[in-house]
């Protein structure tokens, strides 16, 4: 089930858009759909964030297209934890990653991988 326009569950940054662009263009499979996010009960804080491709919406899921139309399917069991986030993608002299600023977080460990 897809959000209405301008009423989506969370964001997607120009710079993530861009990176999933560019990732789902380099697993060269029609049948995909997009990028799912969801949660999982992991870390030293309670959740951690997951993302896969997938070939499937399910029933309850959400889908938020960003400006680039790639799709972000949200696992509907997530849903509740993601309302307002913000999915971006950074690079510094580090390393490059995904990034959720989730305005719903009470906590987060030391490493930034979990929170609750």
């Amino acid at each position: 089930m897809a959000a209405a326009a301008g009423k989506q569950i969370m964001s997607v940054t120009k710079n993530a858009a861009q990176r999933l662009g560019m990732l789902m263009a380099g697993r060269n499979d029609s049948g995909l759909v997009g990028v799912r996010v969801g949660l999982r009960q992991r870390g030293c804080n309670g959740m951690s964030y997951t993302m896969d491709y997938t070939d499937k919406v399910n029933k309850f899921d959400e889908v938020v297209e960003a400006d680039n139309g790639v799709k972000v399917v949200v696992d509907s069991k997530a849903v509740m934890f993601l309302i307002g986030t913000e999915m971006d993608f950074v690079s510094n002299e580090v390393g490059s990653e995904f990034v959720f600023n989730n305005p719903n977080k009470k906590s987060e460990c030391g490493c930034g991988q979990s929170f609750s």
